[in-house]
């Protein structure tokens, strides 16, 4: 996958972007503040996803700007495709959304046409960090991959929130019992098992790549294994019946919990309070790993992702590369650009040494514009 352009104006602070990256390298240097960052942002909303920063909608259009637009073409494995994106500051809420001259109702809608992965410095996090945002990860991971899943984890949150909400009045009220909530736990059990099954499935693929991709980085001397993590279930086992029994299980671990929920007055167990746990010779990375140690975690398993969209797709993602490489020492830059040789790469950083003699681009990037050379 290659994108072929890219035109922002009124994003943040860029101001007539109109580039055409090289389908390999593409390097984008300046002083911090400058728009880099707001450049891989843009991208990175092209493909549907919320922004990895949290900008809200609002923040969307600069100051002293009436609109932002975005405009970008791709190409893929078999056709080329354009998206474009255009807000106004007198109607935040009515946003211009077209892909391939066709309106889409919702930036969420062009999910899966256009594949990257983005690697920021708070993703170094992800190994010590909260599992929210492993969860997060593997999530969005997934989706990637089935489209549909979405949906599922959009049903659960709702669902969850009914729940929860009931609970909370019974708390409070004391009128109500644990038999009230069966309509939503028959509901939360169907649907947090498979999501807790697409989950599963993908951890036991990412393993797969990550083991092999932290032995080369450690020499064979360390071993990491990754493994989800289920508050339900005491091991799937690459179990795939969550119609069936997985269901069953799910739902009598609600009931079980039902008493206690109430105590607490939200949902204690289910796919939203899971994780996905990571090992380093048999000990766990967020409690016992050093700094290097996670960040190699975090390294490999955002590479594992590239890589896994790349085999299951037949299409490479673009990687967009977030000022890492400057929090990260030599060996682990030059281990990430050997990875990532064979996709489109959009790296912001302040020197562009880091091309290091690979064909590509440099753009330079100063108050929201970017020119080549």
């Amino acid at each position: 996958m290659i994108i072929k352009s890219v035109f922002a104006d009124g994003y943040k602070n860029l101001s007539d972007v109109d580039i055409r990256p090289h389908e390999r390298m593409n390097i984008f240097c300046g002083d911090n503040a400058q728009g880099k960052t707001n450049l891989i942002e843009a991208v990175w909303l092209m493909t549907g996803c919320r922004s990895f920063r949290g900008t809200r909608d609002r923040d969307f259009i600069g100051f002293e700007k009436e609109k932002a637009s975005i405009r970008l073409s791709f190409q893929d494995s078999f056709r080329s495709q354009d998206i474009s994106f255009e807000v106004r500051k007198n109607n935040i809420r009515e946003k211009n959304i077209a892909l391939n001259g066709v309106k889409v109702p919702l930036l969420s809608r062009l999910f899966g046409s256009l594949k990257c992965v983005v690697f920021t410095p708070e993703d170094l996090f992800i190994a010590k960090g909260s599992p929210d945002n492993r969860r997060s990860f593997v999530d969005l991971s997934s989706s990637q991959l089935k489209k549909s899943f979405v949906y599922a984890l959009n049903k659960y949150e709702n669902l969850l929130s009914q729940r929860n909400a009931l609970i909370k009045k019974i708390n409070f009220t004391g009128r109500g019992s644990a038999d009230d909530l069966d309509i939503w736990d028959v509901q939360l059990a169907k649907t947090g098992a498979y999501i807790s099954v697409i989950r599963d499935t993908y951890c036991n693929n990412l393993n797969l790549y990550t083991e092999s991709l932290y032995s080369k980085i450690t020499e064979s001397k360390e071993k990491l294994n990754l493994y989800y993590q289920s508050t339900i279930y005491r091991s799937l086992d690459g179990r795939t019946d969550h119609e069936g029994e997985l269901a069953d299980i799910y739902y009598q671990r609600l009931k079980a919990s039902a008493a206690d929920d109430i105590k607490a007055g939200y949902t204690l167990c289910g796919v939203h309070r899971d994780d996905i746990v990571a090992t380093i010779n048999g000990l766990s990375v967020r409690e016992f790993g050093s700094q290097g140690q996670q960040r190699s975690t975090a390294l490999v398993m955002k590479l594992a992702q590239a890589k896994i969209i790349r085999d299951q797709t037949g299409e490479a993602p673009v990687m967009l590369l977030d000022d890492v490489l400057s929090e990260l020492d030599r060996d682990r830059q030059r281990f990430i650009l050997r990875n990532i040789d064979d996709m489109q790469v959009f790296i912001t950083c302040c020197d562009s040494r880091v091309l290091d003699g690979t064909e590509g681009k440099i753009f330079s990037v100063s108050g929201g514009r970017i020119t080549e050379g």
